[in-house]
């Protein structure tokens, strides 16, 4: 094949660059009026009464634990499948994660082991919507409101996807966005919190501006509380508003990828798509699946010109959190199966009969 076919690219349209210039001309590039626009909208898309952005989702996680009174000695709760920032961003608000094995079925964190890992230090639980698949929500917040936990939602790969009729962000006490390249809307790097704790908003907001509540001078300026810097500017927001113009279209692709990847692949032995509740409101990310002799399979289809991408190696094998795979069954034999098939939204119904084509064909179908 001579044509590539991505697993992912971003893409900016031809709305960013007038609103980018306005920001220019403005002559205030900071955070300001733009960035208080952003966070509006994405609030009131996903239901939320405050949105607070930052520099990335891996800052709204720690931001949002700070917010919430995790701190040093607390032990937060984990899934062992994830990428590695999630645990990072609570080694950086000055807890210590604590790793837990998945469920086989959605490749997120598993209710039961999370109950399992509850010590006296524990504070917090930080439920994964891997590829913008729900975590068990309705488990992973009864189990924290039994223990008096406070849920952060990462739903970095969430964006607009519902569960039980809400969108993922809104059931814990705060969900965290990222707008890194390779989500549905990107402002090269960012993040966002969503939350309904009119309390927590105020905290969050002096945490990202060195302990002002709101925007300050930089000079004579109180500062009441401990804060940081972890601001998005206004350009980065008015990429971000642009870019919410395509959304819509965006998420609508993606869901019939979802859907042309289950036609194109249904009664091939050997792969699984792992599926989403496309009718009750999850919104696919990405496309996964669960492949026999996955890494020859990206290999053959990278010699095509075919681009996936596998899945991140568990947190428990990775340097910073070494640990034994006694207690993680699930990711240490899923993880090797597991990979993102094409997911791009600009591929094309003919694009993707043609990965499924070549996937039946290595399978021998």
């Amino acid at each position: 094949m001579t044509k590539s076919i991505p697993w992912w690219t971003p893409q900016i349209g031809p709305a960013e660059l007038p609103l980018v210039r306005d920001v220019l001309e403005s002559n205030y590039i900071n955070e300001g009026e733009v960035t208080a626009a952003f966070e509006r909208r994405i609030a009131e898309l996903v239901g939320a009464p405050y949105g607070v952005a930052v520099t990335s989702g891996t800052a709204a996680i720690t931001l949002a634990l700070m917010g919430l009174g995790v701190g040093p000695g607390d032990e937060v709760i984990v899934p062992d499948l994830t990428f590695i920032a999630t645990a990072n961003a609570v080694v950086l608000a000055g807890a210590n994660p604590v790793l837990v094995d998945i469920d086989a079925r959605t490749l997120n964190i598993d209710p039961a082991a999370a109950a399992r890992a509850i010590t006296s230090r524990t504070k917090a639980i930080v439920p994964v919507h891997v590829s913008g698949r729900a975590a068990d929500m309705h488990a992973i917040v009864a189990l924290a409101k039994q223990h008096r936990l406070v849920v952060v939602e990462d739903a970095a790969e969430a964006l607009l996807s519902r569960h039980e009729g809400r969108y993922l962000g809104t059931h814990g006490d705060a969900g965290c966005f990222s707008f890194s390249p390779n989500k549905t809307i990107t402002t090269g790097q960012g993040g966002m919190i969503v939350t309904a704790n009119e309390q927590l908003h105020r905290r969050l907001r002096e945490l990202k501006d060195q302990g002002r509540p709101v925007r300050g001078t930089g000079g004579a300026d109180v500062h009441a509380s401990l804060g940081f810097n972890f601001k998005l500017t206004n350009l980065q927001a008015a990429v971000g508003m642009a870019q919410l113009g395509y959304l819509e279209t965006r998420l609508a692709r993606q869901r019939q990828i979802y859907t042309e990847y289950v036609a194109g692949l249904k009664g091939t032995n050997g792969i699984t798509l792992l599926g989403f509740r496309t009718e009750q409101g999850e919104s696919p990310q990405w496309t996964d699946a669960l492949c026999d002799r996955r890494d020859e399979l990206d290999e053959y289809l990278r010699s095509l010109n075919i681009h996936t991408r596998r899945f991140w190696f568990p947190l428990h094998t990775q340097a910073p959190y070494r640990l034994s795979d006694e207690a993680f069954s699930n990711t240490t034999s899923l993880c090797p199966r597991a990979l993102w098939l094409p997911s791009a939204f600009q591929l094309t119904t003919e694009d993707i009969a043609t990965v499924c084509n070549h996937i039946r064909k290595f399978y021998g179908v």
